[in-house]
């Protein structure tokens, strides 16, 4: 049961949704089906390499050693 982002074409709104199957949601705010899915931003969780947990998101370093957003550019 996955929880989907949606645009409203109607009233210009973001919401979140709780999609069961091949649900087709409509807007909280307007009622309406002229929807547009939206892109979420992925995000986890994962052991680093001295044990400790760290979080990696779309903006994010994945090792949590640097400010850098791929672990390609640092030494960790």
């Amino acid at each position: 049961m996955p929880i989907y982002e949606y645009h409203c074409e109607s009233c210009n709104k973001d919401f979140e949704c709780l999609v069961f199957g091949n649900e087709q949601p409509d807007c909280p705010s307007c009622k309406s089906k002229k929807l547009n899915k939206l892109m979420s931003a992925a995000s986890f969780f994962s052991k680093g390499s001295h044990g400790q947990t760290v979080k990696a998101g779309a903006s994010s370093s994945a090792c949590g050693g640097c400010a850098a957003t791929s672990c390609t550019s640092c030494s960790h």
